[in-house]
């Protein structure tokens, strides 16, 4: 339990401490805010530092930090060490930079922020990039909650065939994420997002109050300081990618300028940023916990990891009956929270590419059909049988890590042209190549399916550590030159 205790307080000192020594760097001032100066009455809308905080929560929350930290805690509680230093280090300064820098130009979406200060090309990398990634978590976080509410009414009693039932919610589901990716983020987003936010930290402290009066003891990192995962997958890379919105997640760049276009003062963006990660941080190191304590590493396996069954049985464990209430609700509305999102940003995306004004309702309805349709099609495709939802998820892990460390690159390369501390991201930036290129040469989904490749690690180490060389040695001299 000590260990647990130590790593939620260093939590909590992180975003007292580091996470002020960052706001520092970067600097916020008095300057008028694109939520101000530009006020469309749709994306740009001042929203109060409360609010922002809890929407911005739910918008990097989602399944993340629970389902990621239950199959996370395969390993045993070594996973503490990277929930915990990589929130402080990494997650929290990525998703600082990804607003900050939005919001100072003009709440621009991530790909013309890296574009900024990566260059031409990787803004159109980054264009084509989000987009596909975007439309990918949103049909995932829609299909998702289908299949959940499927269940949900097949254990109350009521009768019908799964395909039917499974496409009727996905249809509402749908409609909903139309609605909330058409209108005013302050009229759906901005209302119904607090509760869910406040619901979500509720079933925490109540899964943690329930773990630590279990009277099962939390096991400590020292007496386990080892791979302890039943099917012996490596810690590296495999956990550090396995692990993503618990600790760093490039999804979170996207979705962090929803709300740069809704802060009120640059001085709002440490709580609303950097502390939304904490909390997310927070999150998942309970449900982690919860997981190594409440079931251990072997029945986490056999429940399959993170999913709606082991955080059902979590929360029934923990709460009772208004722990199911919170279960359902957390394990439903969360990832249509970040669903709806998804699609918004992904709309917002093409926007910025195309210079066009979301101003106009025309407009945005002329990017809100292919946008949903596509992702209709990928969703109901699933459903009826013709399209794997596998192929759909497959390469979003790794894909969300590597968006992280180019979201980070472009971080340091911002603090190098204004002369700032460039190594509070350079430093986070190479450890995220080390562990993209690592995992993506080891992988089964990725160059893993080549024989000999997959989990060979005496190929797969040494790559990883010669790219994050690499990239490290090509952002300094190009730093250099900035300077």
């Amino acid at each position: 339990m000590l260990s647990f205790i130590i790593c939620f307080a260093i939590l909590i000192l992180g975003y007292l401490f580091y996470g002020k020594f960052v706001d520092g760097i970067f600097n916020p001032d008095d300057r008028e805010t694109p939520a101000v100066a530009i006020n469309d009455g749709v994306d740009y809308v001042v929203m109060p530092q409360w609010k922002l905080f809890l929407v911005q929560l739910l918008n990097i929350a989602g399944l993340g930090p629970i389902f990621g930290a239950l199959s996370g805690a395969m390993w045993g509680p070594v996973v503490f060490l990277w929930i915990t230093f990589g929130t402080v280090f990494a997650g929290a300064v990525h998703d600082y930079f990804a607003g900050m820098l939005s919001e100072r130009n003009n709440g621009a979406s991530i790909s013309e922020v890296t574009g900024i200060y990566l260059g031409h090309t990787m803004k159109n990398v980054m264009r084509v990039f989000s987009v596909i990634l975007l439309i990918m978590v949103g049909t995932v976080f829609a299909v998702g909650p289908a299949g959940l509410l499927v269940t949900l009414f097949k254990n109350s009693g009521v009768e019908s065939g799964v395909v039917v039932q499974a496409t009727f919610w996905l249809a509402i589901i749908l409609i909903y994420y139309f609605i909330a990716t058409f209108i005013s983020v302050d009229k759906v987003i901005g209302r119904i997002y607090p509760i869910f936010g406040i619901c979500l930290i509720v079933m925490a402290v109540g899964v943690c109050v329930g773990t630590l009066t279990s009277g099962t003891p939390i096991p400590e990192i020292w007496n386990n300081f080892t791979n302890i995962h039943p099917k012996g997958t490596r810690i590296w890379a495999y956990m550090f990618i396995t692990v993503a919105c618990g600790a760093i997640s490039g999804f979170h760049a996207t979705q962090s300028p929803l709300m740069a276009r809704c802060l009120k003062s640059e001085r709002q963006g440490r709580f609303v940023f950097y502390g939304a990660m904490v909390a997310e941080g927070m999150i998942a190191l309970i449900w982690a916990a919860a997981g190594c304590t409440l079931l251990g590493v072997d029945q986490l396996a056999e429940l399959g990891g993170g999913n709606a069954t082991t955080v059902y049985t979590i929360c029934t464990m923990t709460m009772g009956k208004v722990g199911i209430i919170l279960a359902m609700l957390g394990v439903i509305a969360c990832p249509i929270t970040s669903g709806d999102t998804a699609f918004r940003s992904a709309r917002l995306t093409i926007a910025d590419w195309f210079k066009l004004d979301m101003g106009n309702w025309k407009t945005r309805l002329f990017l809100c059909i292919p946008v949903l349709g596509i992702g209709s099609f990928l969703g109901f495709g699933n459903t009826l049988g013709f399209i794997d939802y596998q192929i759909i998820w497959r390469y979003f892990s790794w894909s969300n890590q590597t968006l992280a460390m180019i979201v980070l690159w472009a971080a340091a390369m911002y603090l190098a042209k204004n002369k700032k501390n460039y190594w509070i991201a350079a430093v986070p930036a190479t450890f995220m190549s080390a562990v993209s290129a690592t995992y993506f040469v080891m992988a089964p989904e990725c160059l893993g399916l080549i024989p000999g490749l997959t989990d060979n690690a005496a190929v797969g180490y040494p790559v990883g550590i010669v790219v994050a060389v690499a990239f490290l040695a090509l952002f300094l001299s190009k730093a250099k030159k900035a300077a």
